[in-house]
């Protein structure tokens, strides 16, 4: 499973970004995918999450109202719509994949990962 993530950048306080992450090889037709954040010196945080199946989605209390995460079936692909961005969501945001169908908080639960996009928020 290869996963390619994108849509990082520059953007002010209180605008809004999409990354967006494309699964592709041999994936069965039930897993879950995950967002995940590495700030400079600090250990990687759980985002966002979204089922493939029946378990729908989960978010970190700090992007909750904020962050939407969805998905396109038949993409493979999921989004991650960052909105009122803060200078502390500042990190490398990183997609994975876990063929077990329930999301996860904990980045150890994934087995495949996206090579990273970097979201800067300038205040």
């Amino acid at each position: 499973v290869q996963l390619q993530a994108s849509g990082g950048g520059l953007v002010q306080a209180g605008g809004s970004l999409r990354l967006s992450c494309a699964a592709s090889g041999r994936t069965s037709s039930s897993y879950a995918m995950g967002w995940f954040r590495q700030a400079p010196g600090k250990g990687r945080e759980f985002v966002a999450g979204i089922s493939w199946s029946r378990f729908g989605t989960t978010y970190a209390d700090s992007v909750k109202d904020r962050f939407t995460i969805s998905k396109d079936n038949s993409k493979g692909t999921v989004y991650l719509q960052m909105n009122n961005l803060k200078p502390e969501d500042t990190s490398v945001y990183y997609c994975a994949l876990r063929l077990p169908s329930r999301p996860s908080h904990w980045d150890y639960d994934y087995a495949y990962w996206g090579q990273g996009t970097q979201v800067t928020v300038s205040s």
